[in-house]
């Protein structure tokens, strides 16, 4: 038997009932995005490669040149 995931809605999805937010879970290594108003279409990844996603939003480094985090 497997139990359902506990969802947590993105701190910055604002105040509102409505689903224009980021959802996460996170399952041994492994963390599971997803947005809330397609809540069967997601994202699996591990933590290093989503900091170093976060990182290159939070700095503006996206884009052509960036290097590859393998």
């Amino acid at each position: 038997m497997t139990t359902a995931a506990q969802w947590q809605k993105s701190s910055f999805s604002g105040g509102g009932e409505g689903n224009d937010c980021i959802e996460l879970t996170s399952a041994s290594a492994t963390i599971h995005l997803r947005e809330s108003d397609t809540p069967h279409t997601g994202v699996t990844t591990a933590p290093i490669p989503l900091a170093h996603l976060l990182h290159g939003i939070r700095t503006g480094r996206l884009g052509a040149g960036t290097p590859r985090c393998d």
